[in-house]
């Protein structure tokens, strides 16, 4: 497999983030070391790894970035989960910036992409935990009455660690 050709494991990451829809949890870690979790809007449709997220170059999460670059990013669904670990950067790229512009992004940012305040974050991703329930809620709660009825635990679908 070539170093641009991602894994299994990586392609279930994405397949799992793809489907969870476009809105992620970033957290970072202010000065004082509180961690701070906020939505954000994911950008990238393709996933190698990294993670786009536009936002204001004055804003907080660029300051805790700037600050301390190690951050996490959640996903979620009913039925599926994604906690991505990695290190995240403010990029200020123009070409970028248009590259990865929609009009919902415009919605936030209506002086467009080529404004001096808009900037990225982009995540390179270093690991990624995910939880699975093929089937999704109907399974799972088939899953948690079976456990109870036989006084197994719930095993709750599928759950690994993918280095990125």
């Amino acid at each position: 497999m070539s170093a641009d050709t991602p894994d299994a494991g990586t392609r279930t990451v994405a397949d799992l983030i793809k489907s969870a829809g476009r809105m992620a949890m970033l957290t970072t870690r202010a000065p004082d070391g509180t961690l701070m979790s906020r939505p954000m809007a994911l950008q990238e449709v393709e996933f190698d790894g990294d993670l786009w997220f536009f936002a204001d170059g004055g804003s907080r999460k660029v300051a805790h970035v700037s600050a301390d670059p190690q951050v996490n990013v959640t996903v979620g669904s009913g039925s599926t989960w994604v906690s991505l670990t990695g290190d995240a950067r403010v990029v200020r790229d123009s070409g970028k910036k248009r590259e990865l512009w929609s009009s919902v992004v415009e919605a936030w940012f209506p002086d467009g992409p080529d404004a001096d305040h808009v900037v990225l974050v982009k995540v390179e991703g270093h690991s990624a935990e995910y939880w699975d329930t093929p089937g999704g809620r109907v399974a799972s709660l088939v899953s948690f009455v079976k456990a109870k009825a036989t006084g197994r635990p719930y095993s709750g679908g599928e759950n690994e660690t993918v280095p990125l």
